[in-house]
């Protein structure tokens, strides 16, 4: 018996062998996820080397560099997840953060940056963070937000 593909579903071969006849009995076991997540961060290299994290473990991926998209992203919930950099597009987390918890007040905001302030750090947990990841150099920094991502998927799945 052959499965249909959802539209939602990439077709990509991943790390764990699923190909687009078994997809969605993995999908359906939990083994993959069609999750939407969002990255929205200026840097080119950053935004990438986060995308490939994630492609890689199966979830449905969009990377931005614009609020607009964000925005978009957001209000046609195509996005649950998003990780976003402390400045892009000229805004500011500090700035986007509520606009974005008041327009999909379940969405899933986790800040990635290197360079924010404890105060703000707590300032913008109090509009809605998830977490706070720093920016993955190493390996052990890829697998604190690989990690972050999957809790926050978790935690949409089972509120509270």
């Amino acid at each position: 018996m052959q499965h249909l593909l959802p539209t939602s579903l990439t077709a990509h071969r991943d790390p764990t062998g699923t190909t687009p006849e078994n997809s969605r009995d993995l999908r359906e076991e939990g083994l993959i996820m069609t999750q939407g997540l969002l990255i929205a961060d200026e840097d080119l290299d950053s935004r990438k080397q986060m995308a490939d994290i994630f492609i890689e473990a199966g979830y449905n991926v969009t990377v931005t560099n614009s609020a607009a998209n964000v925005l978009h992203g957001i209000l046609k919930k195509t996005a649950q997840v998003i990780l976003i950099s402390s400045e892009f597009d000229e805004i500011t987390a500090t700035e986007l953060i509520p606009l974005l918890k008041k327009c999909n007040r379940d969405l899933t905001i986790i800040l990635v940056s290197n360079d924010i302030s404890l105060p703000l750090i707590r300032k913008l947990r109090k509009e809605g963070i998830f977490y706070h990841a720093l920016k993955p150099v190493k390996p052990e920094d890829r697998e604190e937000i690989r990690q972050a991502v999957q809790c926050a998927f978790k935690s949409q799945r089972n509120p509270g």
